[in-house]
């Protein structure tokens, strides 16, 4: 074997080993919690309406959340990949910011918005809907901590998608609109359904904003919290390995679906 031969494959080796480390790091406290747990305590705990209610509250607060997203996110993501203008690199950056923040502090700063005693929260009150504990309140605390999992993915989406066959489609008669519906958005469909499942499921796992701005209704990884805090560690593991469960099975059905897409 040549110089160059053992020097790649003892690269390769090396990055196999430290793979292997994060690999661990990542599995291992969520299947040791999940093998630590008693399926028939699981069950009981699955059958408590709270907990029902939490679970199916994250799944639906985040499912609005990336809808939101979707109707408003993906137009920007297109200007971004498709203008050049001056301001465009903070903007950018803008967006990226939620991802940084301390989402504690996210939660306060929402709050100062649309909490009952400021502006916004004001004028949304005259037409009947609360963001202090209530539904809409998780809608958008999970909305501003994830759409930028969305934006960057439609937006590379966007970018990949050649300009000529746009220019084309309006050669041969189409409208802006029609070129963006049928030529742009399909092209560029697969990385804003890769966003869409990012967006959502960052929705889903959401906590410290939530906590500030809606801790009650409960959504699960409040309720984790909550009886973490208040029972101890074996009360809280149930709700929590159930949590995981239910993101983990509805992740993976997701990730195969855009599996599929890029095979076929």
């Amino acid at each position: 074997m040549n110089k160059k031969g053992f020097t790649t494959n003892g690269m390769t080796l090396t990055f196999i080993l430290l793979g292997l480390i994060i690999l661990l790091f990542i599995t291992v406290p969520l299947l040791k919690m999940v093998v630590a747990s008693d399926i028939g305590i699981l069950l009981d705990t699955l059958l408590e309406k709270e907990v029902r209610n939490a679970i199916w509250l994250s799944i639906y607060a985040a499912l609005i959340a990336t809808v939101t997203g979707l109707l408003l996110g993906v137009p920007l993501a297109y200007i971004l990949a498709r203008s050049n203008f001056r301001g465009k690199t903070f903007i950018e950056g803008l967006i990226d910011v939620p991802i940084v923040v301390p989402h504690s502090a996210a939660g306060i700063a929402l709050l100062f918005v649309f909490g009952s005693n400021f502006l916004a929260g004001k004028a949304f009150h005259l037409v009947g809907i609360d963001f202090v504990y209530s539904t809409a309140g998780i809608v958008i605390a999970m909305l501003f901590v994830s759409i930028p999992f969305l934006i960057d993915s439609a937006k590379e989406g966007f970018k990949k998608v050649d300009v000529r066959l746009e220019k084309v489609s309006r050669t041969l008669g189409a409208s802006p609109w029609q070129s963006f519906f049928r030529v742009s958005l399909p092209l560029a469909s697969r990385s804003i359904f890769a966003g869409t499942v990012m967006m959502w499921a960052r929705g889903i796992s959401e906590f410290g904003a939530i906590l500030i701005l809606a801790y009650h209704p409960m959504v699960a990884s409040v309720l984790v919290w909550n009886r973490f805090e208040t029972y101890g560690l074996d009360y809280a593991r149930p709700v929590a390995v159930l949590l995981i469960l239910v993101c983990l099975l509805l992740f993976i059905g997701f990730r195969t679906v855009i599996y599929r897409g890029e095979k076929a």
